[in-house]
């Protein structure tokens, strides 16, 4: 939307205040992504009410989600663009500039194949890119509103994801962040079968790249040729994020998540075996409707166990038009929201020690770092990440070197952990 803003001779600022108008681009996910999003767009609308912002466009998913209910709640919003809008939102800004009130949304139908990404104006710095690969998801997960929002599952030719990360690559990114609603899935709806592999050989070859990241693997399509190429890989990261959402077998089975216990134990075993100082990224989720105690306890016994280097854990939220609320009101097992946060605070604890422990154990170590920030006011220091840190969600790097710049890669000393983080010094 920012690159079709800018094709259209809009330029960015920094600050919204005397902007004339803003885009919310919003989450509709979860409870807690709503709430955010919510209250970006309670903040907008005191601006424009004071008279030092003057119009609000609301995209994305929220926007997709709640629409009319929007407009009712917050009648400073100009224009509503939805998911698959967003390229007319040159359109919304025009009827904005020009004071056209009797035209307020625009919503389309889910295409069928994804929408493209060529006008994007990078927001990121220059050495680091996100990359889609596909849009949608097929899955049926009953807590999950995506597919409803989303639409069906939608990859991007291989040779469209080459040449667009070559783009992103001439245009300075080092590193490429690989993201779709289900990256195992991708290549299935055109090719009739799972080509992840295929296209992470082919981006192998993208010049000028140094360091590609893989984003939201479903468990059930991680693929012996898959952890081949990851594991042979000289650009690919030895860095994987599969969310498991749980481990107890019936809690799985009303999830709907297609895979059980014992799948989910032999899927860590076969990547550890196999992949040479893997981080493990997962996501869990806690309370989710007839969750017992006791399936909590085996659920927080698994994550000692395997200790995961990264985990996020969400509270169960009620999606409106999922499964869930339909087996919560069936079953009569909807879990206590102190209970649910209860339980999100006992795992975040356990991952907590896992988490220190693993940073305190990189002392002493080299790694490689990709810088990404100076710090202001400090001479020759630096913000960085490991290959264990995606960026925006992971621990970072503080660094000491000289003459250094965003984007270089260069070999650290492990000097010492300050909790998640690590201090590092240029060998």
């Amino acid at each position: 939307m920012a690159g079709l803003l800018e094709q259209d001779g809009y330029r960015m600022v920094d600050e919204p205040e005397g902007a004339d108008f803003v885009v919310i681009n919003t989450c509709g996910f979860i409870g807690d992504a709503r709430d955010e999003s919510s209250g970006a767009i309670a903040d907008m609308c005191r601006l424009k009410r004071e008279g030092q912002l003057g119009g609000i466009i609301v995209a994305g998913c929220l926007a997709e989600r709640n629409r009319e209910q929007l407009l009712a709640a917050h009648g400073e919003i100009d224009q509503l663009v939805g998911v698959f809008g967003r390229n007319e939102i040159t359109t919304a800004a025009e009827r904005l500039i020009g004071g056209l009130k009797e035209q307020r949304t625009i919503f389309r139908p889910a295409p069928t194949k994804p929408l493209s990404d060529e006008y994007r104006l990078r927001i990121t710095p220059p050495h680091l890119a996100f990359l889609k690969i596909a849009e949608g998801c097929n899955r049926s997960c009953s807590f999950c509103a995506i597919p409803a929002l989303r639409g069906r599952y939608a990859s991007k030719p291989i040779e469209e994801v080459v040449e667009e990360a070559q783009r992103l690559a001439d245009d300075g990114a080092k590193e490429l962040v690989l993201v779709a609603q289900d990256s195992s899935y991708y290549g299935t709806d055109l090719y009739g079968r799972p080509r992840l592999a295929e296209l992470l050989t082919q981006l192998e070859e993208v010049d000028s790249l140094a360091w590609i990241r893989l984003m939201y693997l479903y468990p059930t399509q991680v693929s012996d040729e898959l952890v081949d190429v990851i594991a042979s890989g000289k650009k690919l990261l030895p860095y994987l994020d599969i969310p498991l959402q749980h481990i107890s077998d019936d809690v799985l089975r009303r999830m709907r998540r297609g895979i059980g216990r014992d799948e989910s134990e032999q899927l860590i075993d076969r990547l550890r075996e196999r992949i040479d100082s893997l981080v493990l990224r997962t996501t869990l989720l806690t309370g989710f409707p007839g969750e017992t105690e006791e399936q909590f306890e085996e659920l927080l016994e698994f994550v000692r166990r395997r200790r995961f280097e990264r985990l996020g854990v969400f509270a169960y939220s009620a999606e409106e038009g999922t499964p869930a609320i339909e087996l919560a009101a069936e079953l009569d097992c909807e879990v206590p929201e102190d209970v649910k946060q209860s339980r999100r605070d006992r795992l975040l604890a356990a991952q907590q020690e896992i988490a220190f422990a693993w940073a305190a154990e990189r002392v002493g170590r080299r790694m490689d770092v990709i810088i990404d920030r100076y710090i202001q006011g400090q001479d020759n220091a630096y913000v960085g990440r490991t290959h264990a840190d995606a960026p925006e969600i992971d621990p970072v790097v503080y660094v000491t070197g000289e003459d250094l710049s965003p984007g270089m890669i260069v070999s650290c000393e492990i000097v010492t952990s300050q909790g998640y983080d690590l201090i590092g010094v240029v060998c």
